[in-house]
């Protein structure tokens, strides 16, 4: 995982949730594809118009360790492997992810069941892009 910000090349990147998302208002789980790195971000911080989108908090994830986080989103564990945010699951079904280098996103309940379903068939895979 790296703490480094996108450069100006993911402005046109193009952000992905999962179909059971719905249409929720844009509270989702948002991830790109961008070369050998995988952007994580949370939706709902661009639904407040005073917040900065250059600001807005990422996670960076090396695209040869995508599978081994997707794989620890379906899981029960907290603790991902070494090198990968950390998924801390609320008793609510909450769901924060936390860099190693302080960066947090936080997903509701709804969230976080829409994204495993997801990964589950396969709509995060690399090979889908």
């Amino acid at each position: 995982m790296s703490s480094e910000r996108p450069t100006m090349k993911t402005i046109a990147l193009t952000w992905r949730t999962s179909s059971y998302s719905g249409t929720n208002g844009g509270e989702c789980v948002e991830i790109a594809f961008d070369g050998d790195t995988v952007l994580v971000r949370d939706s709902k911080y661009l639904r407040d118009p005073s917040n900065d989108p250059a600001a807005q908090p990422m996670i960076v994830i090396n695209a040869d360790r995508w599978r081994e986080f997707l794989q620890a989103a379906m899981g029960a564990e907290t603790e991902a492997p070494n090198g990968l945010p950390t998924i801390d699951r609320l008793a609510s079904g909450a769901v924060s992810l936390r860099a190693d280098d302080g960066s947090t996103l936080s997903y509701t309940a709804a969230e976080w069941v829409a994204f495993t379903a997801g990964i589950r068939d396969g709509e995060f895979e690399l090979a889908t892009v």
